[in-house]
């Protein structure tokens, strides 16, 4: 049923609040309780988080995972960085899809505490000074005013858990309305997959050519498309062709009703996806 995202930085007590939380859950309500994590698929995290293929792969076997666990009965809790606000809004669209509730619990520590515990870790289970300092450069904090981190529990070393309130936000509260970009519709046009390619890459090259003449903060007007798209850095070709293949992919399992659609689909995809 719902999901628990947990994030924070490396050594920062993720595991031990998704056991707290383990815990409490099957304790207080008549629910099995899954964890999911980097931790029992027997990753070298050092290795992993050096190459961005291969973590990128982690990635996406945990969120394999969580899509295969989430139902109508069970709490699933997701322990591991959750550093990219790009995956977790993945995250998000998966629970859009599921129809279930969802909350994101910070467990916030500073650069210090956080390395002093992974120096007192074993030796094997300790990430290395390069890779520690990286992905705390790489690290993307949560904002509540974010749809996919919201609600926001933001928890503190010394901190217990807030119980009641997460268990609300899982309880008693509806999951998200599904929108256009995760409604499983039927297929109805014949040319479907052909508009598909054709939209999506027109917009990439507006937004590629718009690129030219404007700077960080402007919105980009797409043609086809009620919305704008707001740029706050240069987006490269290859980043957009990247997130174009994921749209495409995911649209061919989810096509939408009326082929229109498609254009505004896309821009809202993008636009989550690069802030």
């Amino acid at each position: 049923m719902p999901l628990i995202v947990i994030c924070g930085y490396p050594c920062s007590g993720k595991t031990r609040r998704a056991e707290e939380l383990k815990v409490y859950f099957e304790q207080n309500c008549e629910r099995k309780v899954h964890i999911v994590g980097d931790g029992p698929m027997g990753v070298d995290r050092n290795i992993i988080y050096a190459d961005s293929q291969k973590e990128k792969d982690v990635r996406a076997s945990l969120k394999a995972e969580v899509e295969r666990k989430v139902n109508k009965d069970d709490i699933v809790i997701l322990d591991s960085l959750n550093y990219i606000k790009g995956y977790r809004y993945e995250l998000f669209c998966l629970i859009k899809h599921a129809q279930t509730p969802h909350c994101l619990v910070y467990c916030l520590t500073s650069d210090e505490v956080s390395s002093t515990w992974n120096n007192n870790r074993d030796a094997a289970e300790q990430y290395t000074q390069d890779i520690f300092n990286a992905l705390l450069l790489r690290f993307e904090a949560p904002d509540s005013r974010n749809r996919w981190d919201s609600p926001l529990f933001t928890i503190l070393k010394d901190d217990a858990p807030p119980y009641e309130d997460i268990s609300d936000a899982l309880f008693k509260r509806k999951a998200p309305p599904r929108n256009q970009s995760t409604q499983n519709q039927p297929l109805s046009s014949s040319n479907f997959l052909y508009e598909l390619d054709k939209i999506t890459q027109d917009v990439l090259m507006a937004i590629f050519d718009a690129q030219k003449t404007s700077i960080p903060g402007d919105l980009i007007s797409v043609p086809g498309a009620t919305e704008k798209i707001e740029l706050t850095r240069s987006i490269n070709m290859a980043e957009l062709r990247k997130l174009r293949r994921q749209f495409i992919s995911y649209t061919k399992m989810h096509p939408t009703e009326k082929s229109e659609h498609i254009c505004n689909m896309f821009v809202q995809y993008l636009q989550k996806s690069l802030h």
